[in-house]
């Protein structure tokens, strides 16, 4: 029997992806008091089915006669009950885009009152969810994904990870518009001689000719590609034993355009030659999409 539980602040996109699962199959409950779960495993595990049931629980910072500072202890003993299997997944997005999301929405956090402004509230809920988000399975950071995009992200990494293995993701960002929040392994390559300085080079990508030939040039970009696969292919094994679904590898410079660009499509590129799921996205990139 499967489980994932569905949590995340306010406007991270937990309706989108509680909606998503539904529509792929599994019977879902939205803000579940934590404290019902484990009854909720022994009722349902009593019934005979004949299918596998899969089952998503919404978990938020409204929770009714719940403390969620025991959900680590709860859903350990949710866990120890027969033929049940959890997954969490943690939905977030900065503070900045959240508080721009309830502006262009005009809904009201659900924390905020009279005496609690949005700021505020958005900050207590994350203090709320910290012990969620700790033991989380799977991270989504929402800031700068589409709706269709969170869609797409929820089914590769929830909805269709069963039984397809470890799912490697390479996703190229600049360091000036923050770190993925979701990311396993970060590297930082801007020590790498940098092809925005050459001025013929600067409007294209890492994805270009000239600016993968630029980079192809350079001993110190060969040893770093060379350096990242070794340690990778050492520990990411190590994930895959520990029943990891996804990892996230982060590849950062300064603007997300060149060098990130090109040394993430590079690793994705090695590593579609040792796993079946290998996945590319260059963050910059995608927003700069029309």
């Amino acid at each position: 029997m499967e489980f994932v539980v569905i949590s995340g602040r306010s406007g991270s996109g937990k309706t989108t992806a509680l909606q998503l699962l539904e529509d792929s199959g599994f019977i879902c409950i939205d803000n579940l008091p934590v404290n019902l779960l484990p009854t909720l495993i022994a009722e349902v595990s009593q019934a005979n089915h004949q299918n596998p049931m899969k089952f998503a629980v919404g978990i938020d910072a409204r929770n009714v006669g719940g403390d969620l500072s025991r959900f680590p202890e709860i859903l350990e003993q949710a866990q120890k009950q027969q033929n049940a299997v959890f997954t969490v997944v943690y939905l977030d997005a900065s503070d900045q885009v959240l508080i721009k999301r309830f502006s262009e929405t005009r809904r009201r956090h659900p924390l905020s009152n009279k005496t609690t402004g949005l700021r505020e509230a958005i900050q207590a809920e994350n203090d709320i969810l910290d012990p969620v988000a700790r033991i989380s399975d799977i991270t989504i950071d929402t800031s700068n994904l589409t709706l269709h995009e969170l869609r797409t992200a929820v089914k590769k990494k929830v909805a269709g990870a069963e039984g397809q293995g470890l799912a490697l993701m390479f996703e190229s960002f600049g360091f000036k518009y923050g770190v993925p929040v979701d990311a396993d392994f970060v590297f930082d390559v801007r020590s790498l001689p940098n092809p925005y300085w050459q001025p013929e080079l600067r409007a294209y990508t890492g994805l270009q000719a000239p600016v993968a030939d630029f980079l192809d040039s350079q001993p110190q970009v060969k040893s770093m590609l060379e350096d990242i696969v070794q340690f990778l292919e050492k520990w990411i094994p190590s994930f895959e034993q520990n029943n990891r679904s996804y990892l996230t590898i982060a590849i950062g410079c300064t603007g997300g355009m060149h060098r990130s660009v090109y040394l993430a499509d590079k690793l994705s590129a090695h590593f579609q030659t040792l796993y079946p799921n290998v996945q590319t996205r260059h963050r910059q990139l995608t927003q700069m999409s029309p």
